[in-house]
Formats: C-alpha cells, structure tokens, sequence
C-alpha cells in the first residue's frame, strides 16, 4: 500500500503511451501504479539517451538501485517494505487507439492557453483573482468559445463590464484562438522533471488529454 508521507511522489504526473509508443494522455502517479502493478502498462525510462522498458517488479528493482546511488534524480513513493521511484512514462502495453485531436474547452486549458495573464492589462495574476471574460458580452450575443472567452484581472473586468473592449477603452493583448495542442503539456515540459516526455510530444498532430 502507497504511503501518505510521499505526497509529493504521488502528485506527480505520468505521460501515458498506446502501444505503439504514441501520447494519449497524462495522468497522476496513483493511476500509473495502479496500471502498472496490474499489468496492463509498463514503464519507458530515459538512461543516458536511450529508452528502457521495465515491468512492475523490475521497476520495483530499479528502483533499489537508483535509491542507493541517485536519490535526487527521481521523485519517491514509499511503500510498506520499500521506496519505488515514481516513472516519468508508462506505455500501455494493450491500447491501440490514436490520440484525441480535439483540446477540451475547459476552465483550466484557457488558463493555460493565456499563461494567467489578464488580457487586457498583460498583468499576470494567481488563478484565484483571475475570472474569464466574453470579449463580445453574452447580452450582445457573445458565445462561449475559444474565440470569444479570455482571462481578465478584477480590476479590467469591472471596467469592461458588459461592453465591448474598445466601448471600455481597453485593448485585447492578444486575439483569443483555439490551441492546436494542450496548452498544459508545455507547462508541464517547462520543468526538468518532465523532459523526457518531449521526444513522444513534438510532432505537431499529437495532442494530450490531462484527466
């Protein structure tokens, strides 16, 4: 059983694979573990350039090894008798399927798309005190697309109010568009833990579903 004592571990995010080694997903580490000790994935490690495939209980050896001699190059999850690293890839060792083309019209992915920048003032702002705005206001028959929806701070949101931006005298930064790719995925390549993702996400038509 995972211990609760590793709850940094446990955060983190694992890149998933079909079988035939392309993106389909990210999800947390309790779901790759719960994939991996059933055996229905396996994990893809990148060593010194090349990638290795390990089933659960080799990882679980691994794991050991690199405990003894590379602590800080991985993130740990303790278990009742031991620690196992937790695994940047996982490959489904039966799914085939092609990854979704289509990015998910949600709070968080136009967070991401506009970096938690206000995009009238170009401020940026914690997601707290951040709320989206329609551009074209829904009472003058705005839609919620991505075309149409931005963040915007308190402060540029009061003053837009239900107007048009150029009716307030602010300015879009940045005309809103559909990403062609989740914007998180380069988020999360932004951090050293998760380079090893970027060889399987930069052809252009692979595009990551975060559950």
């Amino acid at each position: 059983m995972l211990a609760t004592e590793a709850k940094s571990g446990l955060d983190c995010n694992v890149l998933v694979l079909n079988k035939h080694y392309m993106a389909i997903r990210v999800v947390g580490a309790r779901r790759a573990f719960s994939l991996l000790f059933r055996e229905l994935a396996e994990v893809v490690s990148l060593e010194e350039g090349n990638y290795s495939n390990y089933d659960f209980h080799s990882w679980c050896e691994v794991s050991e090894f690199r405990r003894r001699f590379e602590p800080d190059g991985h993130d740990w999850v303790s278990t009742v008798n031991f620690y196992i690293a937790v695994p940047r890839i996982i490959r489904l060792l039966f799914y085939d399927r092609l990854p979704r083309n289509e990015v998910k019209f949600n709070r968080r992915n136009i967070f991401a798309r506009d970096k938690n920048r206000c995009q009238y003032c170009g401020k940026r702002y914690p997601t707290c005190e951040l709320s989206l705005d329609h551009v074209i206001p829904r009472s003058m028959g705005g839609k919620s697309v991505w075309e149409n929806i931005v963040c915007a701070c308190t402060k540029c949101n009061v003053k837009k109010g239900g107007q048009k931006p150029q009716q307030a005298g602010i300015t879009l930064i940045r005309k809103p568009v559909k990403p062609q790719h989740n914007p998180l995925v380069h988020i999360h390549l932004g951090h050293p833990r998760y380079s090893s993702w970027k060889q399987f996400l930069d052809h252009a038509y692979w595009s990551v579903e975060l559950k």
